[in-house]
């Protein structure tokens, strides 16, 4: 058995702003919120953690005080409004002051859930001033992946956020296109219309790890996916798994982004249970292991801790880890079931974070 007292082991928690699922609990009230997360932070720091993903743009809009995006409605309940402080800052402050990481998660192209009416956002949200930046699909509203100036729009959103605010890294989730957006009719999924989408993409990581390299290299960027890029059935190099596919789904190319070490860290999100008939926890962990083989591309494990499934054998998911030589760390979702020790997940992760951790160093191996 390892010594992770001497070892680098990263140890993340996602804490989610959408809906308010993880933070804040309280809309419109500086002090509780900063309470709550302070609780959030000193119970993270008990148990070992020693990095946090707060999702600082959750909906075209920010956490932050931005000259691009709007204050969140997460905040106050309204979008635009000003919070009365700088929640960033506090945050990276707090977090710092701890010795943990903190990375900015980033919602890239979700402008609405559930809504389409462009009047309900604030004035001064990028979508409602172009409209023509717009996709609309299942009752929700995107920025379109493909046009030119919605890249250099999130590009620049980020190139603000590392210049103003000292985070650790800049962290993309999985919605990307979004999930079975559909072809137009005759088009294949390996087509001209599928392959340009994928491009796109493409060059928007190129396009923020270019930025930010070329700002400040010190900040780490990653992605974290769905957990299957494609299924062997789909393609040879694709995982033994039967589910949905990222490469055609949401239109990530993340084997091209491990090729071209446009990515610091990839991290994904393998969700599923060791007895998972679909895409089986340790089966999806070697294939991924094997993806970033001889990259200097890190590998963080995606674990969902609010499924009862997995936060029955997080301790015995995370031993699992350990086996591999590229898996460099884990980060869990979410923040709330640590909080509200879902199936005895906090005892469990006493067990295995029994002592601190060393932070992996850039393209440090175990």
């Amino acid at each position: 058995m390892y010594n992770r007292c001497t070892l680098a082991e990263f140890r993340g928690v996602w804490i989610a702003s959408v809906y308010n699922i993880d933070w804040p609990k309280t809309l419109d009230n500086p002090q509780a919120q900063k309470q709550e997360f302070i609780e959030i932070l000193d119970k993270l720091k008990s148990l070992n953690i020693n990095a946090i993903f707060v999702q600082i743009r959750p909906s075209s809009d920010a956490l932050y005080k931005s000259c691009i995006n709007p204050w969140s409605k997460y905040l106050t309940g309204k979008q635009g409004k000003y919070p009365g402080y700088d929640p960033l800052q506090f945050m990276i402050e707090e977090t710092h002051k701890r010795n943990i990481q903190f990375h900015a998660w980033i919602n890239p192209y979700r402008i609405t859930t559930q809504e389409t009416d462009l009047k309900n956002l604030s004035p001064n949200n990028p979508a409602r001033i172009n409209p023509n930046w717009i996709l609309e699909f299942e009752n929700s509203l995107f920025y379109n992946p493909e046009n030119s100036e919605v890249i250099e729009y999130i590009a620049t959103t980020v190139y603000e956020i590392i210049k103003k605010y000292n985070v650790d890294g800049i962290h993309f989730d999985d919605y990307f296109y979004p999930y079975n957006y559909p072809l137009p009719e005759g088009e294949d999924k390996d087509g001209e219309v599928a392959n340009n989408r994928r491009e796109a993409v493409n060059n928007l990581i190129r396009f923020v790890y270019n930025v930010i390299k070329s700002t400040k290299p010190s900040v780490q960027f990653g992605v974290s996916p769905f957990g299957v890029w494609k299924n062997k059935s789909s393609d040879p190099l694709g995982s033994d798994s039967n589910n949905l596919e990222s490469y055609y789904d949401i239109y990530m190319d993340t084997l091209t982004w491990i090729k071209e070490e446009i990515v610091d860290y990839i991290a994904p999100q393998i969700y599923w249970s060791t007895d998972n008939k679909n895409s089986n926890y340790e089966d999806m962990v070697s294939w991924w292991n094997n993806a970033v083989e001889n990259s200097n591309v890190r590998l963080y494990i995606g674990q969902n801790i609010s499924n009862p499934d997995i936060a029955n054998e997080i301790a015995k998911e995370i031993k699992i880890n350990r086996e591999y030589n590229n898996v460099s760390g884990n980060i869990l979702f979410s923040a709330s079931n640590i909080m509200n020790n879902t199936d005895n997940v906090v005892e469990q992760l006493k067990t295995v974070y029994n002592c601190k951790a060393i932070l992996p160093t850039k393209f440090e191996r175990q």
